[in-house]
């Protein structure tokens, strides 16, 4: 079986990468963009992430799932339509709601080009009857999506709480930019709850999530032509109550010295490169976003500890 057509609608380009990293690491608040997680190894250390026992996530909200499919699907009335994966990955989390939604075409989304061709070619030997379609994608800069995605009947899916990367006000802009471009969207939202347990969601025992941040340091090597050691850094996630977000940093051990192409950048010890903020909603507040950005909700589900929640909006 041939495997499924990949189109990359944004090429990666080496300079414009180089130019935001470089302005992001020289920027007041140092920073690198969370997309940037997302190299082949990236994308593999955060399958490895929602596989474990802190982060609740993942599995949270694949319970919802399979107690919810047929009600989701009869509330967005899916069957047929055209579902467009967010940041697909291993492209699971959607394949499990195939038999529920019933979709016409499945179209995978996602920066990381080379594992998303992987990805697909093997879900498409599970579902030989399914087209399926990848695109590499910068989905956070522009929604621009090529001709083969039919423009009617379009299923968003945006799982895992990934909404939460963006600060509020951008997460109305992002999903105001979905309805203009679809009919209906199936979003997944983590909710606001004890601060020890999404303290441990993003500090695992393993060290896995440390792994995963520390990384980006070798991805920005890779782009920006760097020499950051991950060894002269440690991993510093915590939960901000009163901003209602987690933020992860990476954290100097010692003072030290980067080169980069546009001279050396110098840390001192215990400066911080921020990372990764991951904003937590109350329903309330998540259905208000969605009523600010021109949704209607048309279903909305939690488990039975009311930390995870998935909406379906139209």
């Amino acid at each position: 079986m041939p495997a499924p057509p990949l189109i990359q609608v944004h090429p990666l380009d080496p300079a414009v990468a180089r130019t935001e990293l470089l302005r992001g690491l020289r920027a007041a608040r140092c920073a690198i963009p969370p997309k940037y997680f997302y190299d082949a190894l990236g994308a593999r250390l955060f399958a490895a992430i929602t596989e474990l026992a802190e982060y609740y996530p993942t599995r949270t909200e694949a319970a919802i799932f399979t107690a919810q499919a047929p009600a989701i699907a009869a509330a967005l009335g899916s069957a047929g339509c055209t579902l467009i994966d967010l940041g697909a990955g291993n492209c699971e989390k959607a394949a499990r709601l195939f038999a529920a939604l019933r979709p016409a075409q499945y179209v995978a989304l996602d920066i990381s080009v080379d594992y998303l061709a992987q990805s697909l070619d093997c879900l498409q030997r599970q579902y030989p009857e399914l087209p399926m379609l990848g695109v590499g994608i910068d989905f956070t800069r522009a929604l621009d999506l090529p001709a083969q995605v039919p423009a009617a009947r379009r299923l968003f899916f945006y799982p895992g709480s990934s909404i939460g990367n963006f600060d509020p006000d951008a997460a109305c802009a992002f999903l105001a930019a979905l309805r203009r471009a679809g009919e209906a969207l199936l979003i997944g939202v983590d909710l606001v709850k004890d601060s020890a347990v999404l303290n441990a969601a993003y500090d695992d025992t393993l060290g896995v999530t440390a792994a995963f941040n520390l990384n980006v340091l070798n991805h920005v090597n890779a782009v920006v032509g760097a020499d950051f050691d991950v060894r002269d850094w440690r991993h510093v996630a915590f939960y901000d109550a009163s901003a209602q977000r987690i933020e992860m940093h990476l954290e100097a051990r010692r003072a030290l010295t980067v080169r980069l192409p546009d001279g050396p950048l110098a840390f001192a010890a215990g400066s911080r490169i921020h990372t990764e903020n991951s904003y937590k909603y109350t329903p309330a507040q998540f259905a208000d976003l969605l009523a600010r950005a021109g949704y209607t909700v048309a279903g909305r589900w939690t488990d039975p500890g009311s930390g995870f929640a998935v909406f379906a909006a139209r």
